[in-house]
């Protein structure tokens, strides 16, 4: 037998919070371990509880969700659950360490998924905010300002260019006349050298700092 997810709702309205542990409660693989009414609150709470997943709101008094999810980032992992789409959470989410950002209009089941996906190790986003993303990530005039470069090398300053256009690591090989296998290895020191968690990241780095 599958073991479920469990998983810990941070959100500041009542009807909302309990209503979305509700829900969640009568989808398979899920289980909700504990609410918390602000990002404090949460911290508290998943510290505690250790749940596999926290669905975070983005705005809450005391602590907000994207403050919330940055202290939790190295304990477990946030998917935030908003109804802001605006890109600057959107950034700041990911900034904070967020596997995913969804809006508040998705199904029941649909939630419960994404949920399990997370815990899975696979990001989520809604629709119109994966298009907002991909916006950024191909409009470096949206970043939000410059700040210090990474010792990076000459190959590696050249992969994240392309890395931040979207380009596979088959497209990049072929770009820049390597192997396959030689840009999995330059892309994994990138990451490294950047301290960031995925390629997302990598490249909304690359735009903050006019490398793209």
């Amino acid at each position: 037998m599958t073991t479920a997810t469990t998983v810990l709702i941070a959100d500041d309205q009542p009807l909302v919070r309990e209503g979305i542990a509700s829900l969640l409660t009568l989808q398979a693989g899920v289980r909700v371990v504990g609410t918390a009414e602000n990002g404090s609150a949460a911290v508290d709470l998943a510290l505690e509880r250790k749940p596999d997943v926290v669905l975070m709101d983005v705005r809450m008094p005391v602590l907000d969700g994207l403050a919330a999810a940055a202290a939790l980032r190295d304990r477990t992992k946030v998917l935030m659950l908003t109804t802001f789409d605006d890109d600057e959470y959107v950034i700041r989410a990911l900034r904070a360490g967020a596997r995913g950002y969804l809006l508040k209009d998705l199904p029941a089941a649909d939630l419960a998924a994404a949920v399990r996906l997370v815990h899975a190790g696979i990001d989520q986003y809604s629709a119109t905010v994966s298009a907002r993303v991909l916006g950024m990530l191909r409009d470096p005039g949206r970043g939000t300002g410059p700040q210090p470069a990474a010792d990076l090398t000459k190959r590696e300053s050249e992969i994240l260019r392309l890395l931040a256009t979207g380009a596979s690591n088959r497209e990049i090989a072929r770009a820049l006349y390597v192997s396959e296998g030689t840009v999995k290895n330059h892309v994994s020191n990138i990451l490294t050298r950047l301290g960031v968690r995925d390629r997302t990241q990598a490249a909304i780095y690359a735009l903050d700092h006019d490398l793209a």
